[in-house]
């Protein structure tokens, strides 16, 4: 599974897949060698359409009768579009369909050089169809998954060749969108592997090499995305509306979570989620939420049953984030110590016409009133005593964001929170205020992000420039989960995760080795 959102049709291809059309030779595979595609549903036609732009002939076989064929019309009208919007020549799609071809038996797949699978996720269904493929091609013929959450290992197991097996998992759409992750199982030859990555790289697209592991790159780093803005609703910290504004206005994703998932759909969405958890023995760095459950149960898929977290009716309403009412600014506020990665907003009060005199300090702005306001660290405001505290939520760029997120505890007096907000009304922001959840929205889940990216890196599963790359490309993030934290600081996202797991001593929050290294290291550095 996985959910991008994009501009241009699926039918589009990039420059780079255009350019290719008409290669005599790709690297990996040469570009006259037959790509062989097993399953002609949206992602079969989309990998089948890549290859063949790619300059390949393509044969695509379905076990339904007719499928094969429908899918053949299906590629050919879709040449036909990228022909009327100046995205192909003519005598490119002429060539195309001349190299596209139904198969109604496996037996034509038999001078494949390269064979994908892109049939239902069930791993009994995938081992007989391999066990049969087989039988009919050639030994030095590359045999591909592109499986989502199945292992390719055990997709791989009763191959009498489990060395030329590896998965290929594009995203959908493949034709528009860039990534392919590239599985070795425990038996993938590594030539394999490499002639598997440079095929694809060839065609256009941008391949990252990962380890057979649950949920590979992007499905296993990307729970937290989901997970934090469910447990933060769960926990009656804000409302979804609020929630995804947070994370587009303020964390600079694309979608927020509640939308993204009505998207994908809730029941695919949750499913994910509760295969990766199960494969990981049900760590609780990967609890499955119980709100979505509940939302799966009660028929509320997202968009394609007309109702999910919003709904989708005609003429329905989307929820309004909360957003605080006009605060007058504060003509002066005192920085005490340095504010860390909020410390652009400085510049920022100061080009408001806000006077702003430097103390030091433990690193947070003091209001007229005598609140301390602070970043998000995993602490609440409940716990001091005695004490006003705001917090603000951390931000991918606060120059560039539009909404500014702050959370008050019980002694936060009305005049105090005026003053806050008024602050970064003074900057062109929205605020929004939301409940005392420790690390708030952006910040936990930033934390968690890239916890998972490092120890993903850390045991084997992919490289960090690879697990950045995945997650921009995959899921669209502004910035890879180890790059952000680099620039938070990766002591902070320990210390911050922390304070998560002393208040909620689950396991769900406690650092990984990985996590915990980075940070003393830095510090280290630092000293």
């Amino acid at each position: 599974m996985s959910a991008n959102v994009t501009v241009r049709g699926s039918d589009d291809v990039t420059a780079s897949e255009t350019a290719a059309v008409g290669q005599d030779r790709i690297p990996g595979i040469g570009g006259g060698r037959t790509v062989a595609v097993v399953g002609t549903g949206t992602m079969g036609q989309g990998i089948a359409q890549v290859a063949l732009v790619a300059g390949h002939p393509v044969r695509l076989y379905d076990s339904a009768p007719g499928r094969a064929a429908e899918a053949v019309a299906a590629l050919t009208a879709r040449l036909d579009r990228l022909v009327e919007k100046g995205r192909l020549d003519a005598a490119a799609r002429e060539a195309a369909v001349g190299r596209l071809h139904a198969a109604e038996d496996p037996a034509e797949l038999a001078d494949a050089a390269l064979v994908i699978e892109a049939i239902v996720e069930d791993l009994s269904v995938k081992r007989r169809l391999f066990a049969d493929l087989e039988k009919i091609v050639g030994d030095d013929t590359v045999l591909a998954t592109n499986t989502s959450s199945l292992s390719v290992t055990a997709i791989a197991g009763g191959l009498r060749l489990p060395g030329r097996f590896v998965g290929l998992h594009f995203f959908n759409p493949a034709p528009l969108l860039p990534l392919v992750e590239v599985v070795s199982g425990f038996a993938t030859d590594p030539d394999v592997a490499t002639r598997a990555y440079e095929t694809v790289k060839g065609w256009g697209k941008t391949p990252v090499r990962c380890a057979d592991t649950p949920g590979f790159i992007v499905n296993r780093v990307a729970r937290p995305f989901y997970a934090e803005a469910l447990r933060v609703f769960e926990e009656g910290g804000a409302d979804p509306a609020t929630i995804d504004a947070a994370l587009r206005e303020c964390g600079g994703f694309r979608m927020g979570p509640f939308e993204l998932t009505d998207l994908i759909g809730q029941d695919v969405n949750e499913a994910v989620t509760r295969s990766v958890w199960d494969s990981f023995h049900q760590d609780p760095k990967f609890t499955p939420s119980l709100a979505q459950r509940r939302l799966v149960e009660s028929g509320r898929l997202g968009r394609k049953s007309g109702h999910g977290w919003f709904s989708y009716a005609e003429g329905a309403e989307r929820p309004e984030p909360h957003t605080a009412p006009p605060a007058e600014a504060p003509e002066r506020i005192a920085v005490r110590g340095d504010l860390g990665p909020a410390e652009p907003l400085i510049g920022l009060f100061e080009e408001a016409g806000i006077k702003v005199r430097r103390r030091s300090g433990e690193g947070y702005v003091q209001l007229p009133g005598g609140a301390r306001l602070g970043l998000a660290d995993g602490e609440t405001a409940i716990e001091y005593y005695g004490e006003e505290i705001i917090y603000f939520d951390l931000a991918l760029d606060y120059a560039r964001a539009t909404r500014i997120v702050l959370a008050t505890g019980e002694h936060t007096s009305a005049e105090s929170l005026a003053e806050a907000v008024g602050l970064f009304q003074a900057l062109g922001k929205q605020v929004s205020v939301i409940g005392d959840v420790p690390g708030m929205i952006v910040a936990r889940t930033v934390a968690m992000l890239a916890d998972l990216a490092a120890d993903a890196v850390a045991r084997g599963v992919a490289t960090a420039e690879d697990v950045d790359t995945a997650m921009r490309l995959g899921v669209n993030y502004p910035a890879g989960p180890l790059e952000w934290a680099g620039k938070v600081g990766h002591a902070r996202v320990r210390d911050l995760l922390l304070e998560l797991h002393t208040r909620y001593p689950t396991g769900r929050y406690a650092p990984s080795l990985a996590t915990a290294r980075r940070g003393y290291a830095e510090e280290g550095q630092d000293s």
